[in-house]
């Protein structure tokens, strides 16, 4: 039964964290009403300030936030305290003689050792491969420029339930009733828009719970600083007081009992195997390796991103990255339902293309707990994994993985680059192509100017841009068409290949 109400919005998004604030920016770019809904009234959280906020963003993500004129922002959070304002000091490793790339169940892989030829379609860009910040700046950053663009955030304002129609969902919220075109969840794990939408969620259930700990310990010597495996599980010490642990429990004790400090030296002494003595519990939470993901991301006017779809350990920091990698993938197919000019199939290539990358995670995830088992055969099978990171094959392949600089979705075309991120094609006279995308649309890369695709282009009118010139490396490539999201859609190495680009774009972009 279609809904009887007039819309209020186009798009109602469950959660202002950074996945449902960026999904708001995206939508907002394309010309779509949104509304964010968050249950918290308060933003901030100490649990997403420093230490415990800290998360890593990779290649995909730094590309992503450099096309939408975000990266500075976020460069410049990583360099001040934002509570501060005072420079941060220098990073921990450029004290050390060797500079850590990432890790895998913390085993190191250094940057000396990756062999970057193995990307050639990478070219120099103001994007990197890593980036730390902090989940309560990076929030903030988020939720000024969504609502720099127009998008109504309301804090407060917890989703309570819904009802779905042929053509929209009224959503329930504080009392009233919202009506909008479409629904994502971006409500986190417990998502009560996944629940409530009927979405299967699968997986694995947990091995350990996992500790976050701030305390005071009475000799902050007692632990050795790092990484320590034990006979019981893992821990890491930071001084004075910050710990993280995993205890093998099956995750028994995970929002089981109130933390309290006799519980967590308890589990700290049998964990460690050191008789310390906690004097004080500032902040204590728990985590699981719980590793399940929806079935489907969408069911008829709903859909999930983020850790509503699909939830992990946090071990090697790749959710906050895939989800804000779903944001930046429905974006813009999304507004193109909401317009009524997608091509048909458009919507249901964000499921198709973002659930398997999804599932990647959640086994490198798995794959990273199987090396944390407190057992002699995973000692042993450590030992085998960190003598071939070692190696340039071993530190270059974990590399690819942990950046995801390898990312490429299956478009069915036969050259490599179709489906990755397109390169930052740099033209001596004009703006780059991360520049050049900051618009959210379309971009035609015409690298053979004086024929015909500039005509193709626009016929496509406001839904795509076009560049013409010569880049300073084109990578043997004539004409390149690049989706909203930065993915490359179509390629020619024969110039003047108007039939192949009009092609593409009835695909990707709609009828003209």
């Amino acid at each position: 039964m279609p809904i009887h109400h007039p819309f209020t919005h186009d798009v109602v998004v469950a959660g202002a964290g950074p996945v449902g604030l960026f999904l708001a920016c995206e939508l907002r770019l394309a010309g779509v009403s949104v509304v964010v809904l968050e249950q918290a009234a308060d933003p901030s959280s100490p649990l997403k300030r420093l230490p415990f906020g800290m998360r890593g963003l990779s290649a995909p993500t730094l590309e992503a936030f450099d096309r939408r004129d975000l990266l500075n922002a976020v460069e410049a959070v990583q360099r001040f305290n934002p509570s501060t304002g005072a420079a941060k000091a220098a990073s921990h490793w450029a004290q050390q003689p060797r500079r850590p790339a990432g890790h895998f169940a913390g085993i190191s892989f250094f940057h000396e050792d990756i062999d970057t030829t193995r990307w050639p379609y990478r070219l120099p860009s103001p994007a990197g491969v890593n980036l730390a910040v902090d989940m309560q700046a990076l929030e903030t950053i988020l939720a000024e420029r969504a609502t720099a663009l127009g998008a109504e955030i309301r804090r407060g304002w917890g989703v309570e339930g819904f009802e779905q129609s042929d053509d929209g969902v009224a959503v329930q919220t504080r009392g009233e009733r919202l009506h909008g075109r479409w629904l994502v969840g971006c409500d986190g794990g417990r998502s009560l828009v996944r629940k409530a939408g009927g979405f299967a969620f699968v997986g694995t259930d947990p091995e350990f719970t996992g500790y976050s700990v701030e305390a005071e310990l009475a000799d902050p010597d007692a632990l050795g600083p790092g990484r320590t495996y034990t006979a019981t599980g893992m821990y890491t010490y930071a001084r004075p007081g910050v710990i993280a642990m995993v205890d093998f429990d099956g995750g028994a004790a995970h929002r089981a009992q109130p933390l309290t400090l006799d519980h967590v030296q308890a589990v700290l002494r049998r964990v460690s195997g050191v008789e310390v003595r906690l004097t004080a519990l500032k902040l204590a939470t728990t985590w699981t390796d719980r590793a399940f993901q929806a079935t489907e991301y969408r069911r008829g006017h709903v859909l999930l991103a983020g850790d509503a779809a699909h939830i992990h350990s946090p071990l090697g920091g790749q959710g906050l990255n895939l989800g804000l990698g779903d944001a930046l993938n429905l974006g813009w197919k999304l507004a193109a339902a909401v317009r009524g000019d997608a091509p048909v199939g458009l919507l249901d290539s964000y499921g198709a293309e973002r659930r398997p990358e999804g599932a990647r995670i959640l086994d490198w995830s798995r794959a990273q707990v199987a090396l944390m088992r407190p057992t002699p055969s995973t000692r042993a099978l450590v030992t085998v994994i960190r003598d071939l990171i070692a190696t340039g094959d071993g530190a270059s392949y974990f590399a690819e993985k942990v950046w995801n600089v390898a990312l490429r979705y299956d478009l069915d075309a036969d050259h490599p680059l179709v489906g990755r991120s397109v390169p930052d094609f740099a033209f001596p006279d004009g703006p780059s192509t991360g520049e050049r995308l900051r618009d959210g649309k379309a971009l035609l890369l015409d690298f053979a100017p004086g024929g015909p695709l500039r005509s193709v282009a626009q016929r496509w009118g406001g839904r795509m841009s076009y560049a013409a010139g010569q880049p300073r490396d084109r990578l043997g490539l004539s004409a390149v068409l690049v989706r909203p999201d930065g993915v490359v859609a179509w390629l020619s190495e024969i110039a003047g290949d108007d039939v192949g680009l009009s092609q593409a774009a009835l695909r990707w972009i709609g009828e003209p």
